[in-house]
Order: structure tokens, then sequence, then C-alpha cells
């Protein structure tokens, strides 16, 4: 599709790590006015091509190369909020400063630096209210620290900060990340009446159907199309169809011709039997033989290079088909010696109280497969890491009868420093340097990939290095604690996610907000800490 006026261009737009590793090559491309989704396998650029629009690569942190405009001012939401714990929510928010110089002249100082603080921006707060309002979000927020928030509270505070801003360009990283489902649904309004210029990624399905078109990013290049999310898969699906049916004639035609080189020299083998036969039965004179042999391997070379002509140009063209048929990575996951038989103890807390102030009764037998929901804040995450020994509890106490492994939300389990393989060889010290290979292979980390600096992994790449470190572990976990496992994921990886996962046969606790992902797992029972009734106070 055409775009009309620009409003982020690109011009031979290259990003290289460190280690060498190219995230962005050669990137050409327009963005229109209005709402853009962007789109692409994990590790194809997203992230990145966001940071270098927003400015927010650290010096040094990668080499960039071409040119990367935006029209306007830009603002940015990162798909992992850094923030100190201990940081008042006001400040995070940017209004600290205007909150005290509205509350010195509303208590009767004159100070010029009051007034200058204010620059006009008397109803700051209150816009940022009924954003908050918008969001979901108390209004005594403000005064809180950001330590006592969740991660999606945090989220949609920093959604809130650029709502206030009111930027020319808001670029959103996967902003839906860790909310539950009445806050997706807020952030999909947000996004849906965004009246402004947005480009947001994201792979949530029902947040893209809110755009305007839909760029995909895939193998160094942005491809547009027209609508949402539904129209962007059937236009992409119908391509990949022709593509598909271009390749078949394309590999029809090469064997054709290919046949037709076979025919050709088999015409020519047998013109050599009768000449050799006439040439013994007719004792023509030598200059004559020669002539008519001169004759014969030029007709010969014809034949042969018009053939080899047409096999090279048949060649070309399935060369060019096979380009256009996507061969997107595959992941493929296997989970040895997990199994768990039915009515074998796993897990079982007593009397506990979580540091949230949940009261908690679990019992987990045999394979069961139980999903933790709830919103955010009633302390989805802090049971997992209970469970999991990482936090201690207010009381009561934890039985785990099975070797554990936990997939933590932020993914910060391996050294970002490290590279893939040694940080999967440290969950399994003993397995032979081909082994972890090996394994990594089914994870998508093939060659030189696995010799990759974790630091350097996009958010679905990190993901699966995580997830192999936890599989390929020993001894292999039979309950697997799973903590918002499908976000950041691409449809390949969450395709062989939820297929690994049902030839699972251990046990499975998980925290996730996304009821596509819960339906499709198959799901036992499940644990509503909304529901819970808060324990005793410490």
């Amino acid at each position: 599709m055409s775009l009309p006026s620009a409003v982020i261009t690109l011009a031979s737009l290259t990003v290289t790590w460190p280690d060498g590793t190219t995230a962005l090559r050669g990137l050409d491309a327009r963005f229109g006015p209005g709402r853009t989704g962007l789109v692409g396998s994990n590790g194809s650029g997203k992230s990145t091509l966001l940071r270098v629009l927003a400015g927010a690569l650290p010096p040094g942190a990668a080499e960039v190369a071409g040119h990367a405009s935006v029209a306007g001012r830009v603002g940015y939401l990162a798909q992992d909020l850094t923030s100190a714990v201990a940081e008042p929510v006001d400040r995070f928010v940017g209004i600290a400063g205007l909150r005290a110089a509205r509350a010195a002249i509303e208590g009767g100082s004159l100070d010029q630096r009051h007034f200058d603080a204010l620059d006009g921006r008397w109803d700051a707060e209150e816009r940022l209210l009924a954003d908050l309002d918008r969001l979901g979000l108390p209004h005594d927020v403000l005064d809180r620290r950001l330590g006592e928030l969740s991660g999606g509270e945090v989220v949609r505070l920093g959604l809130a900060r650029q709502l206030l801003d009111a930027p020319d360009v808001l670029l959103l990283d996967e902003p839906t990340n860790n909310l539950d489902t009445a806050a997706r649904a807020r952030v999909h309004d947000v996004v849906g009446s965004w009246g402004g210029n947005l480009v947001v990624v994201s792979h949530d399905r029902d947040l893209l159907e809110r755009v305007e078109r839909v760029g995909e990013l895939h193998d160094g290049e942005l491809t547009w199309y027209a609508g949402g999310w539904s129209s962007y898969v059937e236009q992409r699906d119908a391509q990949q169809e022709a593509a598909a049916a271009a390749l078949d004639a394309a590999r029809g035609e090469l064997r054709r011709r290919e046949r037709g080189r076979a025919e050709a020299e088999q015409l020519l083998a047998q013109r050599r039997r009768v000449a050799r036969r006439t040439q013994a039965t007719q004792n023509l004179p030598k200059i004559l033989v020669n002539a008519r042999k001169n004759c014969a391997e030029g007709s010969a070379a014809s034949l042969r290079g018009t053939h080899g002509e047409r096999v090279d140009d048949a060649r070309e063209q399935v060369e060019e088909a096979e380009a256009r048929v996507r061969e997107d990575t595959s992941v493929r996951i296997d989970l040895p010696d997990t199994e768990v038989r039915r009515g074998t103890p796993v897990l079982e807390t007593r009397d506990l109280v979580l540091r949230t102030g949940r009261a908690i009764d679990l019992v987990v037998t045999g394979p069961e497969r139980i999903a933790v929901v709830g919103a955010n804040g009633t302390g989805k995450t802090t049971l997992l890491h209970t469970v999991a020994g990482l936090v201690g509890a207010r009381a009561g106490t934890v039985d785990v009868g099975v070797p554990l492994g936990l997939l933590r939300q932020r993914l910060d389990g391996l050294d970002p420093g490290a590279t893939v393989v040694d940080g999967v060889r440290a969950q399994a010290p003993e397995a032979e340097l081909q082994d972890v290979r090996a394994g990594l292979a089914r994870f998508g980390f093939r060659g030189a990939r696995a010799d990759r600096a974790v630091g350097s992994l996009s958010g679905g790449e990190r993901f699966r290095a995580e997830l192999a470190a936890l599989l390929l572990a020993r001894p292999a976990p039979r309950l697997l604690l799973l903590d918002e496992p499908t976000n950041n994921l691409d449809l390949a990886t969450y395709d062989a996610l939820l297929g690994a996962l049902a030839a699972y046969r251990g046990a499975l606790l998980v925290v996730s907000h996304d009821q596509r992902f819960l339906d499709d797992l198959e799901i036992d029972r499940v644990v509503d800490l909304s529901a819970e009734a808060p324990g005793p106070e410490a």
C-alpha cells in the first residue's frame, strides 16, 4: 500500500551491536500519519527500531548508520520500564515539581520561581488525574512510591505520563504486557481513540485490530498492509499462497527444462554413435570426417548452450520464488523426563500468607494444570516467587515435592553479559558442550546464534533463551512456574510453546492475563487471587 506524507523516514538505517550482530541492515521506509502497528518475528529489529527513533539507545550500545527522522516531538513507552523502587510516583510521571510549585502558590507564595516552574501548566495534575481514571488507576497513586505498585500498574503510569506530554508521535513497545483483562481493554481504548500519530509494537492481536495499517518487518524489509490485524493476516496469507503457487510452478518448469536438457544429451549421444558407425563403414576421407566432426561439435555446443541457459533461467526463477515464500525460524521444544504420575504430591501450602497479605491454600498433585489469575497487584507473581523460595511468606509453609523451574515475568534469570550457550550450561554444568548446543538448536539458537550475548537479544529471543535454560537444566523440572509466558512472543514461538506444553507431563502453575492462551492450554482449574480473602496482618 502507498503512504501519504511521512511522519517517520528511514534511509539505509543500519544498527550493529558491539558483538558484530546486525539488528537492522540498510532499512528504507516511510511511516504515514495515524495509527501504525509494527509486527515481525522475534529478533527482526522492531524494538531496536523504536529505541533508535526515540533516541533511547545508550551511547556506545550499538553502532548506528544511515538516517532516521521523526516529524515532531517523540513520546516513548519502553517494553521494560526500569525504575527505582523508592522513586515517588509523581516524580515518575513528571509532575512532582508542578505539584510543589502549585501548592506553594496556593499557600500564598509570590516567589517567581514557582510561577516559572508551572509555566502555564496549572491544570497538568487535573489532566493527569483524568488519564489515571481512563487507565483504571486511583488518584492516590500519585502519593505512593513505585516499589508499592505492580508491574502492570507501572506500565499504565508510563502510558499516563505519555498522554500528559501529548507528543506528536507516540511510540509504544508491547504496552499490554503484564496487564490484566480490564487494564488491557483500557489500553486498547487509548490506542483505538488516539487521534495523533502512533506506532505500536505488539503481539496483542486485539490491540492491533485498532490500528489503521500494519507494517511487517521481515528479512530487513518493511512491507505495508492496510487495516488492522485481521486484514493483515488475510493479505499476508493470500500473498504466501500466491508465492507458494509460483514456487511450485517455477520448480515444475525447472524439472521440464532439465528433462529437455537430458533428452538433448541423449540425442547428441545417439548422433555421435551414428557418426562413428558411418565413418567405420564408408571409409570417408579424413578431411571430410574432420569437417563433419567440427560441424557436429558446433551444433552440440549450441544445443547444450541453449538448454543450459534455459535451465539456468529456470533455477533463477525458482530462487526468486523461494525468496518470496516465508520461512520463519521454527522452534522445536522438548520436555524430557518430566512425567509426574497422577496422584503424586507436587506442591502443598500450609496456612500460607503471602507477603502481600493474601492467604493461599493450594494443593497440587500429579500433572495438574492450574491457572493463577487476578487483577494487577493481587499477588500472582508473589505466589510464584514464594513457591520458588525467592521471597519469604508472612506465615505458613510451602512444600514442593519435585524438581521445580520458574520462568520469570521479567526474564532476568540469565546474565546479560554472558552468551546464550554459557547461560544454559550454567544450569546443566555436567552436560557436554555439544549436547547443550544441540538442545539450543531446538530453541532456534543454531551455530553462531548460541554465542550471542544475552543482553543483545530481543524480547522473544530472550524468552527462548530463558526457556532453554529452564528446560535443559538437570534435573529437569516436573513443576513449571510460568509468569506471563506469552509476553513478547511472535506467533511461531507462541505456537511452539503451546505445542510443547501440550505434550508436557509435569505439573504447571501458570500466571497469565492471556485468556486465549489459557483456553488453548486446556487448564484443569483456576485459582483467582482476586477472590481470595486477605490473610491476617503481620
